[in-house]
């Protein structure tokens, strides 16, 4: 498993001969430019090569006409510590899953820890360890955002005052703990806010032992910034309710792989025909009981462009810059200032689809050529997709 240290520097890159550029903005996903250059990690040009200073590159790669798109982004993940998960027993799963285009991932606790600790001291001394661990490491590469800690009976406004003085950004599955009831997580949430600590609510039937039936009176109630796994986390609320909290929150909302593909369909469409299809932003939910899914990113996408039927474009902008803007990350979108955080794509050999884009609506999911992370290379071909047509070359460089 490899480990990057934080503060390696790309110095200037330039990716060209760009086939397709997605920006990952819904309003806006596909850019009219073939080159982006780099410096020390952030983009600072994208635009036409012709307008661009390629002058005094380390790195120039060459897109073979394949497509950029921004580093994909799980809105839901359970990591425990390192690139290991105790709930599968597999170590390397988050480099395998940087493999699968993802660059970015958000923590909705770390549960799975054996012996995880509920009381306040422990849960609380959890979470900043864990922010701490992954601030300092990352598997792969990948940006793990972690440290959520689960909420329980007995905390206080000045837990949550503490917790966000130590760096603690997010919180754990509101319902995985104790604290269940509606007037309870939304005091809870409320005071998460308040310091700048951004809420998850689990949606759904029971998960793990100690969790339950969080129902869509709870959800409206507690008012979490993110509905959690809107489809169930494995299973979901009825369609009709999902539905109705699609329609009746104003919060985003986020759809995984671990849940039920027919609802994950139905809150999708229903975002579109409310005409909100910005809070719409993906996850896994895993390590879980259904496994580590390396491609479970690329797998959404496909399923919610083939089946629900809307353009592929835009379903990469739900696991891309709907989740920056909602979750505040400085990646996931293609423009200038904007963390050079990239997955290159093309169609997969002998898929049915004429363009990448037409083989994600086919159902297909694409093969990734190659994944970059602040303007440093991370892989090559993946290990994980099916063979890309095309994959982009280093032309001179030294990543």
């Amino acid at each position: 498993m490899a480990e990057v240290a934080t503060g390696a520097k790309s110095g200037k890159v330039v990716i060209r001969n760009i086939g397709l550029l997605l920006s990952g903005d819904i309003d806006k996903p596909i850019l009219d430019a073939d080159t982006i250059v780099v410096n020390d990690g952030l983009i600072v040009a994208v635009a036409k090569e012709k307008d661009c200073d390629l002058e005094g590159a380390q790195t120039v790669i060459d897109c073979k006409k394949t497509c950029v798109a921004p580093g994909l982004i799980d809105s839901h993940v359970h990591p425990v510590f390192g690139d290991w998960t105790p709930r599968q027993g597999q170590i390397g799963w988050i480099d395998s899953t940087m493999n699968g285009g993802v660059t970015t991932m958000i923590s909705a606790g770390e549960v799975h820890l054996p012996g995880r600790p509920k009381d306040i001291v422990g849960l609380k001394a959890l979470a900043i360890t864990a922010q701490r661990a992954f601030d300092n490491f990352r598997p792969g590469g990948v940006k793990v955002l972690a440290g959520a800690p689960v909420i329980e009976k007995g905390m206080v406004e000045s837990d949550f005052k503490e917790l966000a003085e130590a760096g603690v950004g997010l919180l754990g599955e509101v319902g995985l703990g104790s604290v269940k009831a509606g007037y309870e997580a939304k005091e809870m949430v409320a005071w998460a806010r308040k310091y700048g600590i951004q809420s998850t609510i689990h949606t759904g039937g029971p998960s793990i032992p100690g969790s339950g039936l969080i129902d869509k009176d709870v959800v409206l109630e507690a008012d979490a910034d993110i509905i959690g796994h809107i489809n169930g986390g494995h299973t979901s609320l009825p369609e009709a309710h999902v539905c109705e909290l699609c329609e009746k929150s104003s919060r985003a909302i986020e759809i995984v792989h671990n849940g039920n593909e027919r609802v994950a369909i139905a809150a999708a469409k229903a975002a579109l025909d409310l005409k909100c299809p910005h809070r719409v932003i993906l996850g896994t939910d895993g390590p879980a009981g259904s496994g580590v899914q390396p491609l479970g990113i690329l797998r959404m996408v496909a399923m919610l462009s083939s089946i629900a039927g809307i353009p592929a474009e835009l379903v990469f902008c739900f696991a891309t810059g709907n989740t920056a803007r909602i979750r505040k990350l400085n990646c996931g979108l293609i423009e200038i200032g904007r963390a050079a955080d990239f997955v290159f794509m093309d169609r997969a050999q002998h898929t049915a689809g004429k363009t990448l884009l037409e083989s994600v609506q086919f159902g297909d999911i694409p093969g990734v050529g190659m994944v970059m992370i602040d303007g440093i290379v991370r892989c090559g071909r993946s290990r994980n997709t099916p063979p890309a047509t095309e994959i982009p070359v280093v032309v001179s460089g030294a990543h």
